[in-house]
């Protein structure tokens, strides 16, 4: 289907981006108010959710 090549940049990327996140998260959750960045913690969790599916079914393509 795709490239072993695709698949590690993929993976490569979307680490990069969830280790973005996380750090976003502990950032507004470390702010004085962080019942007023509710929003965007949610947002940026479901993102590291939906991220580390992603990584899965790529790492188990490459086993494959």
């Amino acid at each position: 289907m795709y490239e072993q090549t695709a698949l590690i940049e993929a993976k490569r990327q979307i680490d990069s981006t969830v280790h973005k996140l996380r750090e976003t998260v502990k950032t507004l959750e470390g702010k004085n108010n962080p019942t007023r960045y509710k929003s965007q913690i949610t947002l940026a969790k479901r993102r590291i959710e939906a991220f580390t599916i992603a990584v899965e079914l790529i790492e188990q393509q490459l086993k494959d």
